[in-house]
């Protein structure tokens, strides 16, 4: 996403997970299905995430400076 989590890439990886699972959990079960993960609310739901982390983290930055 090209976001700043803490982490770089294992971070995105784990944040994207979390999101994935939390996504499925919160909109449901419909769309095509991978791995035992339904695409749609997946996708949603790590985009979701991964943006809330990015906005907490550079706010946490902006009122350290």
């Amino acid at each position: 996403m090209g976001r700043d989590i803490p982490g770089g890439v294992i971070g995105n990886i784990i944040a994207g997970f979390i999101g994935a699972w939390l996504g499925s959990l919160i909109l449901g079960d419909w769309g095509p299905e991978i791995g035992d993960f339904f695409i749609v609310p997946a996708i949603i739901g790590a985009v979701a995430l991964v943006f809330i982390v990015s906005l907490v983290m550079g706010s946490m930055r902006r009122n350290r400076s």
